[in-house]
């Protein structure tokens, strides 16, 4: 999963809420976090899903999304 913030603690704010609401509703905990907000690129792996948090400008010059151009999108 890729998904974009405007600000650092935007960014941050986005990444403990996924780790919160994935502990919380899940009981699913992240097996690494890399990154933090000063970075502009947080990452967390679930084994299964990986969830990187991009500053807007960073997910513009890493383009992730060209890796997996065949991929599905999901807006």
């Amino acid at each position: 999963m890729i998904c974009s913030a405007t600000s650092e603690p935007q960014l941050k704010a986005i990444a403990s809420e996924i780790e919160t609401r994935l502990k919380d509703e899940q009981a699913v905990r992240p097996v690494a976090i890399d990154g933090f907000p000063a970075s502009q690129w947080i990452v967390l792996d679930y084994l299964q899903v990986v969830v990187h948090v991009f500053h807007q400008d960073k997910r513009a010059f890493y383009r992730l999304e060209d890796l997996w151009g065949d991929a599905p999108r999901v807006e």
